[in-house]
């Protein structure tokens, strides 16, 4: 298996003949305006360009998983990307009817924590909090997925949420080879973090059985977590070796 990180949260993940890709914001830089204006330096986002290889991914691409309906998860770009090349898209059952609207070929709406078939594999709907506090009302509905495939690793993808029993279980129960976790620790102008803390991050590998790979980082206003703070949080706690901080337009081989 190889994992493409193309931005934030963007990412495609190949396994044999399958290329799929998950939460595309595909826009150039500065297309959306600030996510905050005060708590951090009110920059338009994204903060940097698709990688130089972007392009050349994407043409291969032959699924799709959406993990929620924010824009720096799915993008004006990204939904006319997926409506050209008609890929099929997987979703939570909770955003299929606002997605069906853009046009999108909706191929699986799932229920949380209700396996179904997929590429002749098996995927899970994992509840994702987005926030602790009043944000998580704000922030709305969020599924991880979990994804085991034929002859392959198995990967969870938390997708944007903090540690909480839902992400506990997911780890124990499923023991994926690869988890995929949002370091960014997003916050708006008012409220608590809308992603892991330092600490939720530090429990969130601990208990990953394997492998971790951060992303959610170094792309959005609101995001001030950078891949040298994860690199010397790790550090402090002896996690170092156990988490891959690709860059941008970076594939991690596994």
């Amino acid at each position: 298996m190889k994992i493409h990180h193309v931005r934030n949260a963007t990412l495609v993940i190949e396994s044999q003949d399958k290329f799929i890709l998950v939460d595309p914001m595909l826009g150039k830089k500065g297309a959306a305006g600030p996510l905050t204006l005060f708590r951090f330096k009110p920059r338009r986002n994204s903060l940097v360009e698709l990688p130089a290889n972007t392009e050349a991914l994407l043409q291969k691409v032959t699924h799709c998983l959406i993990t929620h309906l924010h824009p720096d998860h799915i993008d004006p770009d990204g939904i006319a990307f997926l409506k050209e090349r008609k890929i099929p898209v997987v979703c939570s059952q909770l955003d299929q009817r606002k997605l069906k609207k853009k046009g999108l070929n909706i191929e699986l709406a799932l229920a949380y924590d209700k396996p179904e078939r997929y590429l002749g594999g098996k995927l899970v709907g994992i509840q994702a909090i987005h926030g602790y506090g009043f944000v998580k009302k704000i922030a709305g509905n969020v599924m991880g997925f979990h994804l085991e495939l034929p002859d392959d690793k198995s990967v969870y993808i938390s997708s944007d949420t903090v540690y909480t029993d839902y992400v506990d279980q997911a780890l124990k129960t499923y023991q994926p080879d690869i988890t995929v976790m949002a370091a960014g620790m997003a916050r708006l102008d008012i409220g608590d973090y809308l992603l892991m803390n330092q600490a939720d991050l530090l429990k969130f590998v601990q208990n990953s059985p394997q492998r971790v790979l951060a992303n959610h980082m170094e792309a959005l206003n609101h995001c001030p977590h950078t891949r040298e703070d994860l690199r010397q949080l790790l550090q402090k706690h002896g996690l170092q070796a156990k988490v891959d901080i690709p860059e941008d337009g970076e594939v991690v081989v596994y």
